[in-house]
This record gives C-alpha cells, structure tokens and sequence, in this order.
C-alpha cells in the first residue's frame, strides 16, 4: 500500500510538474532585437526551467499594450513609463514590476542641409514625431526649450512621422523621431552621413523618460499566484536580457529565428542587439525609484492640451519592487 501511494503521489507531482503556468505577454512592437531578451529566455528554455508557458505576442503600429491588456488580453506588457503612466491616470491601473531598460534610445536626427546643427535651429522648422503615446517626451523636451508646437511664430510645426526614415529622407521634415538601435541605423543605410546630421538623445537633452518597462494590472498583484508566477516571469526574462547582452549574434539570430513575418534580416537584428545591449546594461530589471521621478518630473513639466500624457502625480502603486526583490534575490 505504501509502494502504490508513493507511485500515485509521483505520478501527481510529475502531472503538476508538466502543467506549466501560462503567461501572455504584448510587446509594444513587432518581433525585432528590442525585445530579444524574452525570445532569449524562450529559446534557451529559461521560461521552461521556471515552469512557465510564454505567449509572446508582436505588437504593431495598430496595437496598443495598455488597451491589450485591459481588455484581458495580456498577463503583461512592455511599454514605455509615459504611456504607461498616462494610461494609469486614465483608469487603466498598470503597475511598473521591473525596468529592463536602463538606459533611453529615443532621440532625434536632423538634416543640416535643412538649416538645423542645435536646439536654437528648431523654431520655424517641421519636426516629426511619433504618436501613440511616443509623442509624450518630445511635447516634454518642447516645453524645457521653451518652445510652442501649434506651429506658430517662433514655434515649431509637428509632423505626425509615420514608423519610418522617410520624412527625412524625402525632406518632409528637417528632423525625425529615431530610436538608437533602428532607425537611426536606417538614416545611415540610407545614405546619410554622421556629419551630415544633426543627433540629439533626449537623455542628453535632459528628458528623462523610462522605455521598455514590464506592466501588469494592479488587482492582478493582489493574487498571491500572479505575484508567484510574475517572479518566475521577470527571473527568466532577466537571465534571457543578460545572456543577450553577453551573446549579441545568437541572440539577433534567435529574434530572426522567431520573426514569422520574414521581413527581420540578420545584418539588421545584429546591429540592434549591439545597440540595444547598451540600453539594458547596468541594470539588473529593478526600477530605480529616481528614474521613475524623473520621468514624472518630465511629463508633469510639459503638461498641456497638446501633451496630455499626465496631469497630476501618479497615485497609488505606479511601481512596486514586490517582484524584483524576490527574483533577483535568487
């Protein structure tokens, strides 16, 4: 009777040992080396060794993480603090539960033969920037260089940029919304050279604005089984960032390998995952309590019918290290 308790009782352990967790995550954007740390932590099997089932769905240009999410269709999201944060005082209750991204990306590249080389070049020029909620730091930086964005004397005038190079390129805009690691890289493909630009990274700009962050709904935390299964989630998700950051070409391959669109090269992937790997460095996936002040300083500083990212501190828990402190702690 013991031999066939003790057989009943493993075969119950290996079950629930087999009935792995599901987690569904939205990216912000489509499969590409910005997001190589989860697609790294999937191939190698780090989400397995923590008993999980990751969905990892690609976002696009018509794909919003916060609305996702609310509408149940995400455990979690990646996203950028300002849009997160604008969507929280909106009634969408995100909470920040770990910060991959140290560093910013964001930035903006002129074109000096259409009169811009500083800051003082912008007023009567056409700037593009991007929308759905991308347009929050730039409305920040405006308001820091005292500068008005409703196109009139002395201000700026706000190209609505498509997710593309090619207002620039075609001189639609002197200057345009990059992202270090992509777009920036497809100016220079194109045939522009450094010293034919005009770079500007919002970090040096003093803008500080938080990027990919990882976002779950607050009612969600109050369940000791999410939280369980979010530490498992951010554990993993951190060993795939660092490892990608260790193992730049693997990991560009990887993200082609999971690219069911075909449309990601690994010349492209390579050059991001080096550029992306300078964003997460020195971080270790916990949310530095000033960087979040900062980013809210930011936005709260450019407040306006225009910018209408957050009108007041966020209240409640915009942030928590509940999951950090115990996934790093082993």
């Amino acid at each position: 009777m013991r031999f066939l308790m003790a057989g009943a009782l493993a075969v119950v352990s290996a079950g629930a040992a087999w009935a792995a967790d599901p987690v569904t995550m939205q990216l912000k954007w489509v499969t590409q080396a910005q997001f190589a740390g989860y697609y790294v932590a999937e191939a190698k099997g780090f989400y397995d060794e923590e008993n999980l089932d990751v969905t990892i769905l690609p976002g696009g240009p018509d794909i919003a993480p916060e609305q996702v999410i609310a509408g149940g269709g995400a455990d979690v999201i990646t996203t950028w603090m300002p849009a997160a944060l604008a969507a929280r005082e909106r009634g969408v209750a995100l909470v920040n539960i770990a910060q991959p991204f140290k560093n910013q990306g964001l930035s903006f590249v002129c074109r000096k033969d259409m009169g811009v080389a500083a800051t003082a070049d912008f007023p009567g020029k056409t700037l593009g920037v991007w929308f759905f909620g991308n347009e929050y730091p730039f409305y920040a930086w405006m308001a820091k260089l005292g500068l008005a964005t409703d196109g009139s004397a002395g201000g700026v005038t706000v190209l609505k940029q498509a997710f593309d190079v090619e207002a620039l390129l075609n001189g639609q805009a002197a200057c345009i919304s990059v992202m270090t690691y992509n777009e920036y890289g497809q100016v220079l493909d194109a045939g522009l050279k450094p010293e034919d630009l005009a770079f500007f990274s919002y970090a040096d700009q003093g803008v500080k604005v938080m990027e990919d962050g990882l976002y779950v709904l607050e009612a969600n935390l109050a369940d000791p089984a999410f939280q369980d299964k979010m530490v498992r989630f951010v554990r993993a998700t951190m060993r795939g960032w660092k490892y990608a950051e260790a193992n730049p070409a693997e990991a560009a391959q990887i993200v082609v390998d999971a690219d069911q669109t075909g449309l990601q090269t690994i010349e492209h992937q390579t050059y991001m995952m080096g550029e992306v790997a300078k964003l997460t460095a020195g971080g270790n996936g916990a949310l530095d309590p000033a960087d979040f002040d900062a980013t809210v300083a930011a936005l709260l500083a450019a407040v306006s019918p225009e910018n209408p990212a957050i009108t007041k501190a966020p209240e409640g828990m915009a942030w928590t290290h509940m999951i950090t402190d115990k996934a790093l702690a082993q």
